[in-house]
């Protein structure tokens, strides 16, 4: 199938450190490639990736110091995707809801013939700046009801309050061949790894590791454009970092993370709010590592209990299956999480919506034209012919699209596909 991918702009693909969303849309591309699958990913320039990359800016947002309320750039990004787009020929067209300026892409998108779906990564409301939050959301409901949707959860599908188009729900996946652990039997320590926000619950993972006398790494982001990550992690997680039983190694890449997964006896994820996946318990399973999670959002999707770790209530309920974590086999952690949560799982089953939904809107289509036939006049010719001239001209239009440079340079940027934007 030749697909064509609209990521957000925002973190680079895939991300350096954190990035959920970018992780899977990465894990997606890549294995869609490696399936002899014709994809184009639109990003900024600084993806890496094996599809085709078309891009409008040459590096992703946060990286330049643009802060997540800043939408212009976004705007133009995905616009100049969607006439890109245009002007070319797709099956598909995947789009990835993740945050506020996501959502530019309902209007954008609504007169397209190309089939689309999207897949929702985060919860509503993306109407919201911090802590404020708006009512917009309802207002883009007119482009919403007609995309089809994909929920990465039941959790997540059931948390929406809008009568969306859910045609599918498909769990995150990843490459299980780069999860290979670096280590045959575990040491004495347990793991957390997310963002630095209260939700993630890392302040109750350090209750437990406490509480049990055991060593706890936490690894993870602060979001500097965040007010309230800083602070959280400034005043509630750092003054409890002692380098002995509670260390913090800063953010990590894809093998630092393997290597501190491989090697703990543990992963805890205390959340305390309806998470609509949470990768890092697939990443912790992908290596064996059993995971203790508070039973909340898609947890009970993920996690096998008392297979591939433990689901729990609240801390004491923790601390009482840390003790029992030598009663699970690693292998077979592994092996759930290869049987349920590949990337080769995750992209045959897209391929499989993305199939459906074109043969629906093949139907779709023939029953219009027949429809509109019914009511025309016969006549020997309905539509004009385009010329060899116009023809040409339209194609010789695709050839470049404009762009504005970081300096307000106007010209061409390339992207590693040949085709000049």
């Amino acid at each position: 199938m030749k697909i064509a991918h609209i990521a957000p702009p925002w973190i680079t693909i895939p991300p350096k450190n954190y990035g959920g969303t970018e992780n899977v849309i990465y894990n997606l591309v890549e294995e869609q490639v490696a399936q002899g699958h014709d994809v184009t990913l639109f990003a900024p320039g600084d993806a890496r990736t094996s599809a085709h990359l078309i891009t409008s800016f040459p590096q992703s947002l946060i990286c330049t110091g643009v802060p997540w309320h800043a939408h212009l750039k976004a705007f133009y990004h995905f616009y100049k995707a969607v006439e890109y787009i245009k002007r070319h020929q797709f099956d598909i067209i995947h789009m990835h809801l993740s945050s506020s300026a996501d959502m530019y892409l309902f209007p954008l998108t609504v007169s397209i013939m190309t089939p689309r779906v999207m897949t929702l990564h985060s919860r509503f409301p993306f109407d919201r700046a911090q802590s404020w939050v708006g009512d917009a959301d309802r207002f883009f409901l007119e482009w919403m009801m007609s995309m089809p949707m994909v929920a990465i959860s039941q959790s997540a599908r059931a948390e929406v309050e809008y009568p969306l188009n859910f045609v599918d729900v498909i769990h995150h996946g990843v490459p299980m061949h780069h999860f290979k652990p670096s280590v045959s039997h575990p040491e004495d320590y347990l793991a957390w790894l997310g963002r630095f926000t209260p939700e993630k619950g890392a302040r109750f993972a350090i209750e437990v590791a406490r509480t049990m006398n055991i060593p706890l790494v936490l690894a993870g982001t602060v979001d500097r454009h965040m007010p309230e990550s800083v602070r959280y992690f400034e005043e509630v997680i750092k003054p409890q970092v002692d380098g002995t039983l509670i260390k913090y190694i800063g953010p990590v890449d894809l093998p630092a993370k393997v290597n501190l997964l491989s090697r703990a006896r543990g992963l805890l994820n205390p959340i305390i709010w309806e998470e609509p996946f949470g990768m890092v318990m697939i990443e912790a399973m992908a290596v064996g590592c059993p995971v203790l999670s508070f039973a909340r959002g898609a947890a009970p999707e993920i996690v096998a209990h008392k297979k591939s770790g433990y689901l729990v209530h609240d801390v004491q309920e923790m601390i009482a299956c840390v003790r029992c974590l030598e009663q699970i086999d690693r292998r077979i952690v592994f092996n759930h999480a290869e049987q349920n949560f590949s990337a080769r799982i995750m992209a045959e089953k897209y391929v499989r919506l993305y199939r459906r939904i074109c043969t629906t809107a093949r139907v779709q289509s023939r029953s219009s034209t027949s429809a509109l036939a019914d009511h025309l006049p016969v006549s020997p010719c309905l539509l004009p012919v385009p010329s060899a001239s116009t023809t040409t001209a339209a194609l010789a239009d695709e050839q470049t699209l404009p762009f504005s440079g970081p300096l307000g340079s106007t010209g061409p940027i390339k992207s590693d596909s040949g085709i000049l934007q």
